[in-house]
């Protein structure tokens, strides 16, 4: 049961947990304690075998803040800053062996970005808004960038990055930070279109398929295709891989789609 003084709440049904930021007195703000809720909970997520995929949500009108520059004005007498939990919480999401998937209803900024670009699926309102407002306030989008840049048109980058201009949920999904766009009275029903498609995976496949997506650019072509298909053929021949083919020819879920409510 999720304590009543969480800021992130857990819930799980039909194998997908999802994890709802829920601070909204200071816009769900990356704080350490969110920040380490958080990590919390995509953990047990990916320990509980009945899960197949997980959600990211949020309370309240605004999806992220990015940072709680409250919690780091007080730390500047410490001469640090709690920076590099972010860079935490992002890489766990990225490195998660079980798809995430952001479901964005309202603004997000600075390091709440860097949260929609490490999940492998976003979904936003058309009407939410985004900005990288670092430079504004006399610092760079830094640590955000390891998930960003990889997923933005650099053209659209430089100008985004360096103006710190304001862009909606449209631009968004064209330059590559999110999915899709979809009216707000669309979000849900998108989110569980992508949720059911994501259940019917094979877990160890969607683990591999999401270390496939990370792979380097190959240097040697013919040496990449064979260790790819050296891979490939060690998948159909897994448990996961002869049931699933098997399932196929039956016309049946394969075992691991879990069972409607």
């Amino acid at each position: 049961m999720t304590s009543p003084d969480a800021l992130v709440r857990v819930a799980t049904a039909r194998g997908v947990t999802t994890l709802t930021l829920d601070s909204p007195h200071n816009r769900n703000a990356l704080s350490t304690p969110l920040m380490t809720q958080l990590l919390a909970g995509l953990a047990a997520a990916v320990a509980d075998d009945a899960v197949r995929a997980i959600v990211l949500d949020h309370t309240g009108p605004v999806f992220c803040s990015g940072a709680d520059l409250k919690e780091t004005a007080a730390a500047y007498a410490s001469g640090s800053v709690p920076a590099g939990m972010l860079g935490d919480v992002l890489v766990a999401v990225r490195e998660c062996p079980k798809p995430v998937l952001a479901r964005v209803a309202g603004p997000a900024r600075a390091g709440g970005l860097g949260l929609i670009a490490a999940a492998d699926l976003a979904v936003c309102a058309e009407e939410a808004t985004f900005a990288f407002t670092e430079v504004r306030i006399g610092v760079i989008p830094a640590v955000i960038s390891a998930t960003v840049l990889p997923r933005l048109h650099p053209r659209a980058a430089a100008e985004l990055y360096l103006t710190g201009d304001t862009f909606d949920g449209r631009r968004a999904a064209e330059i590559g930070l999110v999915t899709a766009a979809v009216p707000a009275d669309a979000l849900d029903a998108a989110v569980e279109r992508y949720c059911a498609s994501l259940v019917k995976g094979a877990p160890k496949a969607l683990a591999g398929t999401k270390a496939l997506l990370r792979r380097p650019a190959a240097t040697d072509l013919r040496a990449e295709i064979t260790e790819l298909a050296a891979l490939s053929t060690g998948y159909f021949l897994s448990e996961e891989g002869r049931e699933g083919v098997l399932a196929f020819r039956e016309k049946r879920p394969a075992a691991w789609v879990p069972a409607a409510d």
